[in-house]
């Protein structure tokens, strides 16, 4: 029986959005996410996979890293914004669907992607056996339960960013996603199999100069027919893209969670 063609992503590639986004993503996230992977010890001769790859910056940092003997494999449903390179290869992949080698890769990473999936306890067991033994997974993923307006000019446009707030959320849910997902995987990770847990989350203050801010404001383009989909008008849409662009305006970040553990067994690390 032939499977039921994939969903359409919520978040396309290969456009004028997508690009903008990955750059905010990474301004907002590799700061985070790197550190977290060098100080686990990625370094000459791993072999790496990176799924839901985007932008390809983990990517090319692996491949940098992983010199020599080293590989990185990059994946995405689309793989339009993804170059290949030195030690980089780069291949179309739905995480969802398509089979991955078992007993392969000494790291695997996730960035993003999983709370996007609605099999992802599924797919989570897929990524961990693709693991040699002691291998070592990393999924960073948001909480977006806490993301409050902190200074406004006034209620009504405190009310609106909470709107859109609710909106985004609804819309991803709509598609089957789980913007609080962030908070569950440390157990999930465990329930996969997965030992020496280890959990590190990151706040921060969003600002008209902070790239998860502009993460924001480009949602406010890039899932525009979602959030109209589920009450925003454009003209309240253009407001808080407005009010978002406003030097006074704060808002708390979501909660990103960077959490690692590994495949039993002995390996590299």
């Amino acid at each position: 029986m032939t499977p039921p063609a994939p969903a359409r992503a919520v978040f396309d590639n290969g456009t004028a959005h997508s690009r903008d986004q990955h750059r905010c993503l990474e301004a907002a996230y590799d700061p985070v996410t790197l550190p977290r992977l060098a100080a686990a010890g990625v370094g000459p001769g791993w072999h790496c996979l990176e799924i839901g790859a985007g932008g390809g910056s983990i990517a090319r940092w692996l491949a940098d890293r992983v010199a020599p003997g080293g590989s990185v494999l990059a994946t995405d449903r689309d793989t339009r914004d993804l170059v290949p390179g030195p030690r980089l290869e780069v291949a179309a992949l739905d995480v969802a669907r398509d089979p991955l080698p078992e007993e392969t890769y000494d790291l695997v990473v996730a960035r993003l992607v999983l709370q996007h999936v609605p099999t992802r306890d599924t797919v989570l067991r897929r990524l961990v056996r693709a693991l040699r033994p002691g291998g070592l997974l990393q999924i960073d993923e948001i909480d977006a339960s806490y993301e409050p307006p902190l200074l406004t000019p006034d209620a009504a446009t405190e009310a609106l960013y909470v709107r859109f707030l609710h909106a985004k959320a609804a819309a991803l849910r709509a598609a089957g996603g789980d913007p609080h997902w962030g908070r569950r995987v440390p157990a999930a990770l465990r329930a996969a199999g997965l030992t020496g847990i280890d959990v590190h989350l990151h706040i921060d203050v969003r600002h008209a100069q902070d790239p998860g801010l502009g993460l924001q404001l480009n949602h406010t383009r890039n899932l525009r027919d979602r959030l109209l989909a589920q009450g925003m008008t454009d003209e309240e849409l253009d407001r808080v893209a407005r009010l978002m662009r406003d030097p006074s305006f704060r808002a708390a970040s979501s909660v990103f969670y960077s959490v690692q553990g590994r495949r039993p067994g002995r390996g590299r690390g």
